[in-house]
């Protein structure tokens, strides 16, 4: 398909301008926290600057490595640029963290929502909220409405595709344990088994030499894709929304972790006052260009 002039300025030229900078910062080890908050985000429980963080006065925020565009720009997440990297520093500062308090770590993208103790306080990475994942990690009000998509090469079979049925004799590919590999298994049901890739570089590469006739991921990540890094494709199309609720990105936290309900709360705040719209006007496509698949 034509990307219009005005995607492509939305997903390259966002750069233009700079939400927020911040200096990079190796991640301190964890500090003994405060006694834990109760439930709820009163004003005593979500002091502004003074939350129960792991390091006293820091926001710890982790994301995957590389830090991919439209989400971040120039793999730079303490920059301030990009969807997510705004959408950090917004909460940061909802939360009473200015940019000299957030301190940035790198986690693998699988490893954000695995069982365990994290490091970080939150982690933002295009993670989409499920009842699977809220077993073993908390999550923040969703920060984006997202829909999968479908990448393939331009005049392929798998380029003329209109329905999901047309998907299912095709080699299709993703990154693990993503939402897009989930509709490539639960809504395709492709007779070939899916490709998994540990990260969406290698699904980019597999189709580019022909190892896979499509590749799924999110709907900006694919405008994205098509407009600046692999040309000869095309978005063959979009998903529709799998059950009442739509797709959402929340931000990851430690099971229990003290600070859900004052991150869903700062989320929340930024939803009401439009600061959410505005960040997603300026660094995302917009999905209206993507036919829908059914």
């Amino acid at each position: 398909m034509h990307l219009a002039p005005r995607v492509l300025r939305r997903a390259v030229a966002g750069a233009t301008v700079a939400l927020l900078a911040t200096a990079v910062g190796c991640a301190p080890q964890p500090e003994d926290k405060t006694a834990a908050m109760p439930s709820g985000s009163s004003a005593n429980t979500c002091a502004k600057g003074k939350l129960a963080t792991q390091s006293s006065g820091k926001l710890t925020i982790a994301t995957d490595e590389p830090a991919y565009e439209p989400w971040f720009k120039d793999d730079k997440p303490a920059n301030g640029k990009g969807f997510e990297s705004a959408i950090a520093y917004a909460v940061a500062q909802q939360l009473g963290y200015d940019k000299s308090a957030v301190v940035w770590q790198s986690v693998p993208f699988n490893k954000a929502f695995a069982p365990g103790e994290k490091t970080f306080d939150f982690d933002i990475n295009q993670v989409s909220i499920s009842a699977e994942r809220k077993k073993a990690v908390d999550f923040s009000s969703g920060y984006y409405d997202v829909r999968q998509a479908v990448i393939a090469l331009k005049g392929t079979k798998a380029a003329k595709a209109t329905t999901v049925a047309d998907l299912k004799g095709l080699k299709l590919g993703a990154q693990v344990g993503t939402t897009s590999l989930d509709y490539i298994d639960d809504l395709v049901k492709p007779t070939r088994q899916a490709a998994v890739y540990a990260k969406n570089d290698q699904a980019k590469s597999a189709l580019k030499n022909g190892q896979v006739d499509a590749i799924v991921v999110d709907l900006p990540t694919a405008f994205y894709i098509t407009a600046a890094e692999v040309t000869d494709a095309e978005i063959v199309g979009q998903f529709q929304n799998q059950g009442a609720a739509p797709e959402q990105f929340g931000l990851v936290l430690d099971k229990g972790s003290a600070l859900t309900s004052c991150v869903s709360g700062a989320v929340d705040a930024l939803r009401a006052n439009g600061t959410l719209a505005k960040i997603e006007q300026q660094w995302l496509s917009d999905a209206v260009d993507a036919p829908v698949l059914k």
